[in-house]
């Protein structure tokens, strides 16, 4: 099967203005999951999201409302939906940062911590700025949507099963289990991702022009994974509600030292 997406749009560089970077501290994960659409009495008491063996691919778009070039990457982005690859050999997350808010648009789905991922990711490549529309697969900076180039998501290397099961909307239970010996402790983070989400903004570059968005991180949260006989586990309580009803999940782990995820795994919450 040909897992190759052409890109369609070609969109130029927007440097933002530089902000402190600031280390965001590991801690105890809290997702919400109240609150997503009906689904069958089965379905909401448990349901499972599971990678397989072979290397699943996180897809990070960093974008902005207030970035006249990000419409065409968010747009771009919205086109996997559509593909039969989504899910099972790549799992897009939009971040929304939030330095372009103070030139006259605030996008509501931005965060702080958008931007400390970001700039996290820039340190790492000896970077000295960020910039939206910005991608990064896997851990590397990916400007391939720029020039119009194919992305194949999966590499066909076979990283280990990671599982995400919810049950009772209210917990979550990881479970990964490595195909070689991993050193070092490992995390898991858990993105609960918009969907079919408008905006009508009113000022800055994109003023005047309603905005489409998916895939969109409404909530990021982590958690350590202890280690037993090879399988790494963690239980997570997800107590809270969101304003925005989450329409996906996507989960991926990786060292605690470094962003570079090992493996993804993700699915929708709500019938499509």
């Amino acid at each position: 099967m040909d897992s190759s997406f052409r890109l369609p749009f070609r969109s130029g560089v927007v440097p933002p203005a530089a902000s402190a970077f600031r280390r965001i501290a590991g801690g105890v994960l809290t997702i919400v999951l109240a609150g997503f659409a009906a689904q069958s009495p089965a379905a909401a008491e448990s349901i499972t999201f599971t990678s397989g063996e072979s290397r699943v691919s996180l897809l990070e778009l960093y974008t902005s409302e207030g970035c006249s070039s990000c419409p065409p990457a968010d747009a771009w982005l919205s086109q996997l939906k559509s593909s039969p690859d989504l899910w099972r050999s790549v799992v897009p997350v939009a971040f929304h940062v939030d330095y372009w808010n103070r030139l006259g648009w605030p996008d509501r789905f931005s965060s702080a911590d958008s931007t400390n991922r970001q700039r996290r990711y820039a340190a790492e490549w000896q970077g000295n700025s960020v910039y939206t529309p910005g991608f990064v697969l896997n851990g590397q900076e990916w400007r391939g949507f720029f020039d119009r180039a194919s992305l194949t998501p999966g590499a066909g290397n076979r990283a280990g099963r990671l599982t995400v099961t919810l049950r009772d909307r209210t917990t979550a239970e990881v479970s990964f289990v490595p195909t070689a010996a991993t050193r070092g402790s490992l995390r898991v983070e858990i993105a609960l991702l918009g969907a079919d989400l408008e905006s009508d903004v009113k000022r800055g570059e994109n003023g005047g022009r309603k905005l489409h968005h998916d895939f969109v991180v409404l909530h990021l949260g982590r958690a350590a994974l202890t280690e037993s006989g090879g399988r790494y586990s963690a239980t997570i309580t997800v107590p809270e509600a969101l304003a925005a009803r989450p329409a996906a999940l996507a989960a991926w782990v990786s060292s605690t030292d470094a962003q570079t995820p090992l493996q993804a795994t993700g699915g929708w919450l709500t019938k499509r």
